[in-house]
């Protein structure tokens, strides 16, 4: 797949998501499936003068990895990846799967070992990050895989993908730019907020959030981006939720979930569909049943649920929360093996309360008058 839009997307991830510098070690991580845009990555890395290091495997690797590893190596701490992550500068991650189904009967159990072995890498990544010594980004290349779960051909979903990204405009960066001023008007009046309170169908939750630092997702660390987020006070969310479209973790697709809240920790927990996957989630360790994360999604050129939470978390007029680890640059400060995002749709029927007084109705922010209207999509699997 080629496309002239392709160079310019690389040239935006080393220009303004992830600003390479001379001299950065730069990893560009994937599937053989994206070489199209890591080829024009070595390309624009090289031309700002930095070093890239190109990691891509084939689509089938963490098919046989779980197929064959022993638990003595899903059990270890992987030393090479995680020198990796003490030395680099810049990570650029390119998610490009030929089969997002590939490890739907994977054991659970084999997922959490890996997952728990290799949270010192995650608590190294997400502190480095937050401390701004790695530079990252994460983005998704059109594959056929993801085009059928969005229910749509792939020549549509490239031009969905580059839409949510604003690879169509002449300027990109300049719309981004304008893109943050907005979200930063949110920001102005969450950053002074004690408590959010979100109603919706079966749907009542109060998330504490006072203290906590929001932080405008300019379309850097994720692109698309288009979200506001932060760390809510870990024991003060209280009520119940119910989350509208399946939540996809490690290739199973969980429905229908709804939770409990009680002093900030799940008390209790429903699916449909894959239910004791949930719970095994849920119990991989203490910090998985408390709120790492809470979300507003503001980006309005990404109205449809593709189930692939790097653009569906970001789907104008609506909220989500992550179970498990906080990011620390949010003041949240919350622990666990996971962070794993649960998007609820609020276009239809949804209110939320910024201490008492009305922020978002079906989907609209009052602040942003000259918003568009958000179209609901019926799309929940």
């Amino acid at each position: 797949m080629y496309d002239a839009r392709i160079r310019k997307w690389a040239d935006i991830l080393v220009t303004y998501s992830a600003p390479v510098s001379a001299g950065h070690e730069v990893v560009i991580r994937g599937t053989t499936l994206a070489e199209p845009l890591a080829l024009e990555l070595v390309r624009a890395v090289l031309e700002r003068e930095g070093i890239p290091h190109v990691r891509l495997s084939p689509p089938t690797t963490s098919e046989y990895f779980y197929r064959y590893a022993p638990d003595s190596v899903l059990d270890r701490l992987p030393e090479l990846i995680h020198l990796e992550y003490q030395r680099v500068d810049v990570v650029i991650h390119v998610l490009s799967e030929d089969n997002t189904r590939a490890l739907t009967n994977v054991d659970p159990q084999k997922t959490v070992r890996l997952q728990r072995a290799r949270q010192p890498i995650s608590e190294l990544f997400m502190n480095r990050a937050a401390s701004g010594e790695l530079l990252w980004s994460l983005t998704l290349f059109p594959t056929p895989a993801y085009a059928q779960n969005a229910e749509m051909g792939l020549v549509e979903f490239a031009e969905f993908v580059f839409q949510a990204c604003f690879l169509n405009e002449d300027d990109p960066v300049a719309h981004w730019q304008a893109q943050v001023d907005r979200q930063q008007r949110l920001i102005d009046v969450l950053q002074q907020a004690r408590e959010i309170h979100v109603l919706g169908p079966d749907t009542d939750l109060r998330v504490g959030v006072e203290g906590r630092t929001w932080i405008n997702d300019r379309g850097d660390k994720n692109f698309p981006g288009g979200e506001v987020f932060t760390g809510p006070v870990e024991h003060q969310v209280e009520g119940h939720i119910a989350f509208t479209f399946p939540a996809v973790h490690g290739g199973r697709e969980v429905r229908d979930v709804r939770l409990w809240f009680e002093e900030g920790r799940v008390v209790r927990a429903e699916a449909a569909h894959n239910e004791e996957f949930l719970l095994q989630m849920l119990d991989i360790d203490e910090g998985a049943r408390y709120l790492g994360e809470f979300a507003f999604g503001t980006n309005f050129n990404i109205q449809h649920f593709i189930r692939n939470t790097l653009f569906d978390e970001k789907i104008g007029g609506t909220v989500h929360m992550a179970l498990g680890r906080s990011y620390p640059e949010t003041g949240g400060r919350n622990v666990s093996a996971i962070h794993w995002d649960l998007i609820c749709d609020l276009r239809r029927e949804g209110e939320v309360y910024v201490d008492g007084e009305l922020f978002m109705r079906d989907g609209r922010f009052l602040l942003w008058e000259d918003a568009p209207a958000p179209a609901s999509d019926e799309s929940t699997g």
